[in-house]
């Protein structure tokens, strides 16, 4: 099949005329060239990734399509399983394979990453790697795998990187060239869909809230210069912090002439001026459930009665796997009056099944408004006639920070929905602690620049010890993006990544994982391993922390290396299920043998943490994540047979109140560190026991993986 005849096959399948960044990218991989598209959401980005996809079928070579989330991994393999049929397609995503060996994987970031490391026979006949989302290597904690995929990864790969608009785009395309070869960068910067922001408020005098345009053209509106003056003026009268909103049947010495208006009544006004779905972003899961249940006790209804009868079966097909057990942990019964209202919540908190039948019910258009945290905002293709923003600042590592130019652009890019919605709407809720200039500047600013955040992590050094020489190692950390960056600066803030490397180098060779430039048998073990705290857990592992251990213990260890405290909630209620549910009581079925066995392991492992942390002081490396231990009970009962409820209720006597669905996330991640234990372990008892905890773990919701969500077609996406 000629070039042309492979192009014009694909555009029959697309079925709509592309818009001119569309033709310009696909000219670029017909000339043999990887391409860089940066384009703002919803633009139709995926086009280009298709047809990367579909020009490797056709030259018989594998396509891998690569995302940051399991999400959106789940959404583009339905997707990609309805273009090319099922049995060509295939998912990996740490702890689902299904169809490995198929023609089109997609998995996310890091498998591909993790392949590359050791040198995986899967690699063979890769002829295109779709990176979605390549913006995400400005992410702090996983950014750096998206540098290490573009180096490592063979040269005669073509790839097609998705960006969101970033500001140097070009520059990012010089590096990508530096390290891929041919590349041409492709920029849109027009939204499909013209988008009008706006804000809610209600005044004084007011009964109900109003929408105001929040710019003219490219300027502040005027309302929003006489709401800026009327608040200056307020406080005024009454300096100080800004007050709490004032709630009506409150008093207040001096009101202020501007309210922020309650959730109902912004979903009552989007309702009324026939502005629905809407996505409503809360930066707060508890206050995402808080809003539904405030939604379902005021008697909201935004559904008809056919449209329920098709939310209860989306709803019961989605967790028909599930036993009356699990349901009543998971609050179904509640959850199901929530979506039979037309209101649901989504955030990570839930568990994949419901959370799958929210998306599925939103992109079918059966639900009004969906109560949301910024998650969803990232790739998951879930388009709405409005999005809501609660709040224009968020906390963040250094407190609470208004929501920069990139970060409004990727929440308001979910609004309009392309092909029935002329236009999309952006509306924040007003809040005394923002002015709208401020809003206002925000929304018109450029898009942010794209900046590193690569740094050699243990595993890397293990791995470029063993695969490089040192002066090939070197070139690699050299053609980094971070590398690329750092030289183009002037001055002390140009520090080669080598003297990072070196630092690492200084405690693994203390602790005996190198001598020179070689690996030993413990480096060999810490190659393998692929964790945040990747040190951490090789130290467990060869110390015999694990060895001479059940099933469940070796689970609950490995626990302690999954368990995020800062997800769990020592007050109030979370997950989607009543605060008047009835709890059960915390019983962990442990018994005290048990109990003291986990507890001497728990403190040898901490004393691991202590010997790491004390040579990164010496080598000046910044600390490895310690272990969490809150959940360890919780997860040795669930892996002897605990009910989710009884795992539920014993996380939260020793952790605070954990989401089912960050459970079910700690649960396989524990199944995944297990497996990787299996590999590895000196010990044939160890590697056993870490089999079996693998095995007895991944049960009932945990082993629920439900079919996947196909989006509701949407032109030029």
């Amino acid at each position: 099949m000629t070039d042309q005849a492979v192009r014009d096959a694909f555009l029959a399948s697309v079925g709509f005329p592309l818009d001119r960044f569309q033709v310009d990218a696909l000219d670029a991989l017909d000339r043999g060239a990887s391409v860089l598209v940066s384009a703002p959401t919803g633009s139709g980005k995926t086009v280009v990734a298709g047809y990367g996809v579909h020009r490797a079928r056709a030259a018989d070579r594998k396509a891998f399509y690569t995302t940051p989330l399991k999400a959106l991994s789940n959404q583009k393999f339905a997707d990609l399983c309805e273009e090319h049929g099922e049995g060509t397609v295939g998912l990996l995503t740490g702890d689902v394979a299904i169809r490995p060996g198929a023609p089109i994987v997609v998995m996310t970031t890091e498998v591909l990453r993790n392949m590359l490391l050791t040198g995986s026979p899967q690699l063979d006949g890769l002829g295109v790697v779709v990176l979605d989302e390549v913006h995400f290597l400005q992410d702090p904690y996983r950014g750096g795998v998206w540098e290490e995929v573009l180096i490592l990864t063979p040269t005669d790969v073509t790839f097609v990187c998705l960006s969101a608009t970033v500001a140097n785009a070009q520059v990012l395309g010089e590096w990508l060239r530096s390290v891929r070869g041919t590349l041409e960068v492709v920029v849109e910067r027009t939204r499909p869909i013209d988008l009008h922001h706006h804000v809610t408020l209600e005044r004084r005098n007011d009964d109900q809230p109003v929408l105001v345009d929040l710019l003219d053209g490219q300027a502040l509106s005027a309302e929003g210069r006489r709401v800026d003056a009327v608040m200056r003026a307020q406080r005024r009268l009454r300096p100080g912090p800004a007050p709490r909103m004032v709630r009506r049947g409150r008093r207040s010495a001096t009101p202020s002439p501007i309210r922020t208006p309650r959730r109902t009544e912004v979903v009552e006004l989007l309702e009324a001026r026939d502005l629905l779905p809407c996505i409503y972003f809360i930066f707060s899961r508890a206050a995402c459930e808080d809003a539904v249940r405030y939604c379902v006790r005021e008697g909201m209804r935004l559904l008809d009665r056919g449209t329920r009868r098709r939310i209860r079966a989306i709803a019961e097909e989605r967790t028909e796997d599930l036993g009356d057990e699990d349901l009543e942990a998971l609050g179904w019964h509640e959850w199901m009056e929530a979506l039979e209202s037309g209101v649901a919540a989504h955030h990570a908190g839930l568990v994949p099944s419901m959370k799958l039948a929210v998306e599925q019910c939103f992109t079918e258009g059966l639900l009004g408004v969906v109560f949301a945290t910024e998650t969803l905002s990232l790739g998951i293709n879930m388009p709405a006639r409005t999005v809501v923003i609660e709040r224009f600042s968020k906390f963040g590592g250094a407190g609470r920070a208004t929501l920069t130019s990139g970060e409004y652009a990727q929440l308001t890019g979910r609004a309009g929905r392309r092909g029935l919605d002329d236009e999309g709407h952006a509306v924040v809720v007003f809040n005394e602690e923002t002015p709208f200039s401020d809003m206002a500047r925000v929304a018109l600013a450029p898009p942010p620049d794209l900046h590193s955040s690569f740094r050699p992590t243990y595993n890397l050094t293990a791995n470029l010890v063993g695969r490089f020489d040192r002066e090939t190692a070197h070139q690699v950390l050299s053609r980094s993006y971070a590398q690329f960056e750092a030289d183009r600066r002037a001055g002390p803030a140009r520090r080669p990544l080598t003297e990072t490397l070196a630092r690492r180098l200084g405690v693994l060779e203390e602790l005996g994982y190198v001598r020179g430039w070689h690996l030993t048998g413990r480096g060999e073990v810490l190659r393998g391993i692929y964790h945040e705290s990747d040190l951490l857990v090789a130290e467990a592992v060869l110390d015999g922390v694990l060895d001479d251990l059940e099933p469940s213990l070796v689970a609950a260890v490995c626990s302690a290396f999954a368990f995020e405290p800062r997800r769990a909630r020592r007050m109030g209620h979370q997950g989607p299920h009543a605060p008047s549910r009835r709890v059960p009581r915390a019983s962990d079925r442990l018994g005290q043998r048990r109990r003291d066995e986990l507890q001497l392991r728990l403190a040898l492992l901490a004393t691991c943490a202590v010997r790491v942390a004390g040579l990164e002081d010496v080598h000046l490396v910044p600390h490895t994540r310690g272990p969490e231990p809150q959940a360890a009970a919780a997860v040795a009962a669930w892996a002897r047979g605990a009910s989710l409820g009884d795992a539920l209720a014993v996380v939260a006597r020793d952790a605070g109140e954990v989401a089912p669905g960050d459970f079910v996330r700690v649960v396989r991640q524990v199944a995944d560190l297990c497996e990787q234990v299996a590999r590895l372990a000196p010990a044939p008892a160890t590697q056993a026991a870490a089999t079996e905890a693998a095995r007895t773990v991944v049960r009932s919701v945990v082993a629920h993986v439900p079919p996947t969500v196909t989006a509701a077609p949407e032109p030029g996406l």
